[in-house]
């Protein structure tokens, strides 16, 4: 019995030529960094810049020459190097250098891109995608039990002029701080970054089925207020465990 024919129609509008024509990268124009899909960014090496800081494992494709060199033991200085350690931080950096295009992603997470002018910004460290060597950054440590235990103990301060991409699972939204307004109490793992000039507290609720493993997982929150200027916090729909100690 022979097979039954294909409608050509059908075959024509999946045909293989289409997928390829729509999946097709393309170049935007927009510059170092440049957003081929909204999970999907492009590093632009050459002219516009011959190296860039990634999170370590997150090229999914590069064309042209380009070399890969994970960050040295004291490359940033043994400053960074000792805070890295103590902190056990997951965000291991990898150094891109050469001339051609640089394909980034991180777990099919929603990329944005951000320029600071001149601005500081806290980032969450499993949360940094690439960043310019242009900006300035350090690691910075919440010491506290409420840190620990919420898997905020550690986030990357940017400051200076670059482009910065950052990851999100689905839309981020911001909240506002305005001085002399309420707090804005957040979950550490649905927060992703907040305004360089906000220094956030951790506010803990611990009760006896907390400890016993049955809390509702709000029991550790972040608490932000505004001091004199005004400043926001972004947060996503969802609760990102930390990476543990080491990982890459």
């Amino acid at each position: 019995m022979s097979a039954a024919p294909s409608d050509s129609a059908t075959d024509r509008r999946h045909s293989l030529a289409e997928f390829v024509a729509a999946t097709n990268q393309q170049d935007r124009g927009e510059g170092f960094f440049e957003m081929e899909r909204d999970r999907l960014l492009e590093v632009n090496l050459g002219a516009a810049g011959t190296e860039v800081w990634i999170k370590a494992g997150a090229m999914v494709a590069y064309t042209g020459r380009i070399g890969f060199e994970r960050e040295g033991m004291l490359e940033h200085g043994l400053g960074k190097f000792l805070k890295k350690a103590v902190s056990g931080e997951g965000a291991k950096l990898t150094k891109a250098t050469g001339r051609g295009r640089l394909y980034l992603a991180d777990q099919g997470k929603k990329v944005t891109l951000l320029h600071l002018d001149g601005e500081s910004l806290f980032v969450n460290g499993n949360d940094m995608l690439a960043f310019e060597p242009t900006l300035g950054w350090d690691i910075n440590l919440m010491r506290s039990l409420g840190a620990i235990a919420g898997g905020g103990l550690f986030n990357v301060r940017f400051a200076g002029r670059g482009m910065l991409a950052i990851t999100t699972h689905y839309d981020p939204l911001t909240l506002r701080v305005e001085p002399g307004g309420p707090p804005v109490f957040t979950d550490p793992q649905a927060t992703i970054a907040w305004s360089g000039n906000l220094e956030p507290k951790f506010k803990t609720d611990v009760q006896f089925k907390t400890l016993l493993g049955r809390g509702s997982g709000e029991s550790i929150q972040m608490e932000f207020t505004a001091a004199r200027s005004p400043g926001f916090v972004v947060v996503q729909p969802f609760e990102e465990r930390p990476m543990p100690p080491g990982a890459a």
